[in-house]
């Protein structure tokens, strides 16, 4: 996917905006004394490694064999700890922040992913990759290479965040879900 830009914004005790160009990723806050927003965090690094993992447990019953295997390899490593909001935008920002991994995986009632391409998987997925992470679908495939298929509504499965821990899902997703 050829995209130019992409970023959000989450307000909130405070408001930030979160913005890629193309070449990195930059945070702004919001100064209310001075009306504009303020560059806050000029080079968004992700780790290579996050300890927070994302994803609404409550579907659990209804993922497939990887996320099951991923999430359960989380909680036995005693390493990691769920937080979910349960908003992408603040899932992603926190995830973008401090690392780990958000998803947002496919489940037997919505067989193709909730997430819509075009306006949440493409755009969070830019950040993510700009900012050193990576963001898949369900198959393991690069969310910025897959097209769009069935208009502006096509939805899909989305893992995304640090590079060790996407990487590990897409190695269950290719054993688990051959």
């Amino acid at each position: 996917m050829d995209m130019v830009a992409a970023g959000y914004c989450m307000y909130g005790s405070m408001t930030y905006m979160m913005l890629s160009v193309g070449n990195g990723v930059a945070g702004f806050t919001l100064d209310d004394f001075l009306g504009e927003f303020v560059m806050t965090h000029p080079n968004v690094q992700l780790p290579t490694y996050g300890s927070i993992y994302s994803i609404n447990e409550g579907n659990a019953l209804h993922w497939d064999a990887a996320t099951k295997a991923y999430v359960e390899e989380q909680k036995a490593s005693g390493k990691c700890s769920l937080r979910y909001v349960g908003s992408m935008v603040a899932d992603v920002h926190r995830t973008l922040l401090y690392g780990g991994v958000f998803m947002y995986p496919a489940d037997k009632k919505n067989t193709k992913g909730k997430l819509r391409m075009l306006y949440e998987c493409y755009p969070m997925a830019m950040l993510m990759e700009q900012a050193g992470g990576l963001a898949i679908d369900g198959e393991g495939n690069r969310i910025m290479e897959k097209p769009p298929s069935a208009g502006i509504h096509d939805r899909s499965p989305i893992y995304l965040g640090s590079r060790e821990n996407v990487e590990r899902i897409k190695e269950l997703l290719a054993e688990k879900n051959q």
